[in-house]
């Protein structure tokens, strides 16, 4: 993993990139609700899904939800 980018997305190389060239990054982003230093939320955008996931445990399991039930769920939980 690299240090963030101004805009706190961390990129991550996937496993099942290969070894040559070509490979598949996944840029994750800290929620700004998270306080620093303790449990947070991650989520990862791709072109068909947002992916979720726990920052204590990178390398484990991603929630992939559809982008319109992400858009759905946002607009049900913003105040």
């Amino acid at each position: 993993m690299t240090a963030p980018e101004p805009d706190g997305i961390v990129w991550r190389t996937s496993s099942y990139s290969g070894s040559g060239s070509a490979c598949v990054q996944v840029g994750w982003r800290t929620s700004s609700y998270s306080p620093k230093g303790s449990a947070c939320v991650q989520v990862a955008s791709t072109p068909e899904r947002i992916l979720v996931r726990d920052s204590k445990d990178p390398d484990g399991p991603a929630l992939a939800v559809p982008t319109p039930a992400w858009h759905t769920f946002l607009a049900a939980v913003t105040p």
